[in-house]
């Protein structure tokens, strides 16, 4: 079996799956027509400090004008949110009279439009509605507003998320937030808008389009149709990221890597694991960028998980077309690409060395992609694998 590259004859068109999904180059002209089929009249566009400098937030922004729809910008956010960004953003949504939010950028963007969206009118303070349990069941529904969702990079999948991450500062910890109307009701996907990504930026997010469908691949729990997704999403990462990296003006490269990151984002629901369980406190505690940390830790996480994966990864390796298929194969591919694209082998490479590991398990061993780990994992388990992780220790 071949899995060459081949383009479609378009890569255009409008899905629902598991949202309203406008896909194709030069969409975002159609932004006006997304925010007023939601009832919106004075949206505020959320993104990073970064992104509000460009051209491509002054160009959306210039459409929406262009056809009197009146809009706001917030861009007070870090690249891994805190909650003071959320309270800052809804100050400025309440005082502008905004009626709905676009979120445009990466993962912090994503994550921050849609959660100043949710507690647009909610009367419970944020942590209240941290995924555990049925807190979702404490938001008032009908005070949710509504939200487009215009991803500019390749990686986090948010804006077909149900669920965002905010840090909370007291408690220095990277929360989960999670409602099902946290999913935008439309998402346009538009590759001209990830051309200019800096090559470095497109290989971090690129890994974390692979861990999010490589760990749902892995996860246990019975989801054949978030399975299938997985692996197609791994295909697609495999058959294009490098040549996103590469030629950042390659479309076609771009518009696989979109798609990619939706299906990890749609896949996940089947569950992460101790990729995410040990990146996510990384984050939270150091700032350091979410798509790095997973793709640091991500082969000592298959190595410790092996165990329960090994046939698994022989089949993904025959999907991949990789040559003798097995575990071996898959981790070779991964090392061979994060080496490809100069990623630290080690996390005592990316500055988490043995003083930190105390302080970063307990937060790890709670974080609730724990629950989706192929093999059960508590604080040993993982304090075992951020060892190897910090010294490179594999095999």
């Amino acid at each position: 079996m071949s899995n060459s590259p081949s383009s479609p004859p378009a890569l255009s068109g409008n899905w629902n799956y598991p949202t309203t999904v406008r896909f194709g180059a030069g969409r975002i002209r159609e932004l006006p027509e997304c925010c007023r089929s939601l009832g919106m009249e004075r949206p505020l566009l959320v993104t990073d400090p970064g992104l509000a400098k460009l051209p491509l937030v002054a160009d959306a922004l210039a459409v929406n004008t262009d056809t009197d729809l009146e809009t706001g910008l917030f861009a007070d956010i870090k690249p891994n949110p805190v909650g003071k960004n959320i309270s800052d953003g809804l100050r400025v949504f309440h005082e502008g009279g905004h009626d709905g939010v676009i979120a445009f950028g990466g993962g912090s963007a994503m994550d921050a439009g849609k959660t100043i969206a949710f507690m647009a009118g909610q009367k419970r303070p944020l942590w209240d509605f941290e995924d555990l349990g049925d807190n979702w069941k404490r938001a008032e529904t009908d005070a949710i507003a509504p939200v487009v969702a215009v991803p500019t990079t390749s990686g986090t999948g948010s804006e077909v998320g149900r669920a965002t991450a905010v840090i909370d500062e007291e408690a220095e910890t990277k929360k989960i937030l999670f409602h099902p109307r946290m999913l935008p009701e439309l998402v346009i996907c538009d590759p001209q808008l990830v051309t200019g990504l800096p090559p470095a930026i497109t290989a971090a997010t690129g890994m974390d389009a692979l861990a999010h469908c490589l760990e749902a691949y892995c996860s246990p729990h019975y989801h054949p149709m978030a399975q299938g997704i997985a692996l197609e999403g791994l295909r697609l990462v495999k058959d294009w990221l490098p040549a996103a990296v590469e030629d950042g003006t390659n479309l076609a490269a771009r518009a696989h890597m979109l798609v990619a990151a939706t299906m990890g984002a749609t896949s996940f629901q089947k569950g992460l694991g101790a990729i995410h369980a040990m990146s996510h406190p990384i984050g939270a505690v150091h700032d350091k960028h979410h798509g790095l940390t997973n793709a640091v830790v991500m082969p000592y996480v298959m190595d410790f998980n092996r165990p329960a994966i090994d046939d698994r990864m022989t089949a993904l390796a025959r999907y991949l077309d990789l040559p003798d298929p097995s575990f071996e194969a898959v981790m070779a591919w991964v090392l061979e690409l994060r080496a490809a694209f100069g990623i630290e082998h080690t996390l005592a490479e990316f500055g988490i060395g043995d003083e930190h590991i105390d302080e970063l398990v307990p937060m790890a061993a709670i974080d609730p992609s724990c629950g989706g780990n192929p093999i059960p994992i508590g604080e040993t388990e993982l304090h075992r694998m951020f060892v190897r992780a910090v010294h490179g220790e594999l095999g």
